[in-house]
């Protein structure tokens, strides 16, 4: 019976060396994640424009918003998007949070709309950002930004195999103001 003991014993010493590691920071990776996630600081705020998709049943005009800002001490960008329609009826949000992983020093980019999710390569660029959807067909869902003189122009293209890309989405926004989204509004520690 002491084995059995000392068996579960040693398995959960095992078990919680990996989480005691992760509760441990280095300040050297935070500070590189930090640097990383800084590049995109020219995102942070809130956006207003246009946003039209292109799809085999017609053209949708939407009205979008953005508002991005910074969480985790600014190791993540996190960004919300909006659309409405002529009427003001919301028919479009997303949600993301861009990160940027020291280890294997990319980005990435996790998304969440319209009942699915997904993890994607992202890329800074001189010009903006760069991410991609690759489909199970082998073909891929590009998006290409460009950021300048407070305006933000993102082209959605489809590329097949052997293709060449076929733009689909625009989104087409000015920077309207600064936000303290989303750290505003955080409980604090004292009642």
């Amino acid at each position: 019976m002491k084995s059995i003991y000392l068996i579960a014993g040693a398995a959960l010493g095992a078990a919680a060396i990996p989480a005691q590691a992760q509760m441990r920071t280095d300040p050297a990776v935070i500070a590189e994640q930090k640097a990383a996630i800084a590049k995109l600081d020219t995102l942070r705020g809130e956006w207003r424009g246009t946003a039209t998709i292109t799809s085999p049943a017609g053209t949708l005009k939407l009205v979008q918003t953005e508002r991005v800002g910074p969480m985790l001490d600014g190791t993540v960008m996190v960004v919300e998007g909006r659309g409405t329609d002529e009427t003001g009826k919301l028919v479009f949000n997303a949600f993301a949070v861009i990160a940027y992983d020291a280890a294997t020093d990319e980005y990435a980019m996790t998304s969440w709309t319209d009942g699915r999710s997904g993890k994607f390569p992202f890329a800074v660029t001189d010009k903006g950002f760069d991410w991609k959807v690759p489909l199970p067909n082998g073909a891929t869902i590009q998006y290409s930004a460009i950021l300048a003189d407070g305006k933000w122009v993102e082209i959605g293209s489809y590329v097949g195999q052997g293709t060449p890309p076929v733009e689909f989405a625009k989104l087409d926004v000015q920077r309207v103001g600064d936000t303290d989204w989303p750290a505003a509004g955080a409980v604090g520690p004292i009642p």
